[in-house]
């Protein structure tokens, strides 16, 4: 198994330090530039304040996109799009903890 290796992201003008395996860095570099372009069109609207509440909206909008992409793509579809929300859950969760820390700190 490949060791992780630590891969900076900017979302927001903020740097994140993101554990993550070299096979994955350039897909996980393409998340983040997503994430940031979405948050950022949420945070431009001026209706949504806080940078918390920006991720979650984002998160929602995503996920939203993710299920309607998923929606009708094979039997049992459903199962597997299931564990993928899941997983991407548990990032947001980690995502938002660390959010949480940094403005803390």
């Amino acid at each position: 198994m490949n060791q992780p290796n630590t891969v900076t992201v900017k979302i927001l003008d903020k740097e994140y330090q993101v554990a993550c395996p070299e096979e994955q860095e350039a897909e996980l570099l393409v998340s983040a530039k997503y994430l940031d372009k979405q948050m950022r069109g949420i945070r431009d609207t001026g209706k949504v304040i806080g940078l918390e509440r920006i991720a979650v909206m984002a998160a929602l909008n995503i996920s939203y996109e993710l299920l309607q992409a998923s929606e009708g793509s094979s039997p049992g579809g459903e199962a597997a799009s299931g564990e993928s929300v899941g997983r991407l859950n548990r990032k947001l969760d980690d995502a938002l903890y660390q959010l949480r820390q940094l403005e803390i700190g």
